[in-house]
């Protein structure tokens, strides 16, 4: 019999692709956390795959987006995931190391500071 008190929450990526497979329009939509059809330019999804104890990635980008966009997005999706990271483990140690790489990511691609 079914929890009852399970719920089930949804994120659906759309990808319109050129005749190359290449994508030209990116769209999320979460609807638990309010985002309806939303437009990206780059899209990066992790999933832990267990059984056989690796990563799998999705890396997208548009073709129309602008390389200092891309520098930005990797900045702060560097950031991110030290956050995580830090939340996930508690090693407050590593977390620092990773954000002192992210500083240096961010001085040697010139990008400014938020």
């Amino acid at each position: 019999m079914p929890d009852k008190n399970l719920h089930t929450s949804e994120i659906k990526l759309t990808i319109e692709l050129d005749e190359n497979r290449v994508p030209e329009k990116l769209h999320w939509s979460a609807p638990d956390g309010g985002v309806n059809n939303e437009e990206s330019k780059a899209i990066m999804l992790s999933v832990w795959d267990y059984k056989n104890q690796e990563s799998m990635r999705i890396d997208l980008w548009t073709k129309d987006m602008p390389v200092d966009e891309m520098k930005t997005f990797f900045h702060q999706t560097l950031v991110s995931m030290a956050d995580t990271f830090e939340r996930a483990t508690g090693d407050k140690k590593m977390t620092d190391t990773m954000k002192d790489f992210c500083d240096y990511f961010a001085e040697k691609l010139e990008l400014k500071k938020d």
